[in-house]
């Protein structure tokens, strides 16, 4: 540690213990990066520091939906041409912006900002799972809400998470469904593991004519 601090500028040793912050960056990581921003790249640095500054000081949870925004209310909950009567609960912002992609879901969303893991200390709690409800009983109220689809990832935690809320949901007059899971789309089933085919097989529908 004495020798560190000889050769090393507090400055930069702050640098580095910062950028330990993010996930999967280690000493050595986090080292590497802080050169390459001082040495290579300055400009970018700088951009870097206000940036964050700006999102850690103007970004904050839709009161709606709990994703990130910039105002109480994000765009999406306050915009008229979305459907009322549809609410999918997703894990992460990420998730959301990928059922956005798809262009097949008009309806409104609630974002977890995680799931339910015990192992981690994530429990309803740390997800404010009571804010989740507040919103489908206000709608419920309001004769708008008829379906609230579940839409968290197929993993061990996921499905537990998706368990617990259609438990959560279901005394509340509400519809709940979960997004189902199959085959990918141009998938081969030679290709597919046998827990995708079996699950596909499970959750097969009628085919009319």
């Amino acid at each position: 540690m004495i020798a560190s601090q000889l050769v090393m500028p507090s400055h930069l040793e702050d640098l580095i213990a910062a950028l330990r912050c993010l996930p999967g960056v280690g000493p050595k990581s986090a080292q590497r990066m802080a050169y390459h921003l001082l040495q290579r790249d300055r400009a970018g640095a700088l951009h870097l520091a206000q940036a964050l500054e700006l999102a850690a000081s103007n970004i904050q949870h839709c009161s709606k939906c709990n994703n990130f925004s910039e105002h109480e209310v994000c765009a999406l909950c306050a915009s008229p041409k979305r459907d009322a009567g549809l609410l999918c609960v997703v894990e992460m912002p990420a998730d959301l912006l990928m059922m956005e992609q798809t262009q097949c879901y008009r309806g409104l969303y609630f974002v977890l900002m995680g799931r339910l893991s015990p192992l981690d200390g994530i429990g309803a709690k740390e997800l404010h799972l009571d804010r989740l409800v507040k919103r489908v009983q206000e709608h419920s109220h309001e004769g708008k809400l008829a379906e609230v689809i579940l839409a968290t990832n197929f993993t061990v935690e996921g499905d537990a998470t998706a368990h617990y809320l259609a438990t959560l949901l279901q005394s509340r007059d509400v519809k709940v469904s979960r997004i189902a899971r199959g085959l990918p789309v141009g998938g081969e089933l030679e290709q597919v593991d046998s827990g995708t085919l079996a699950q596909a097989v499970l959750e097969r529908h009628e085919v009319s004519a």
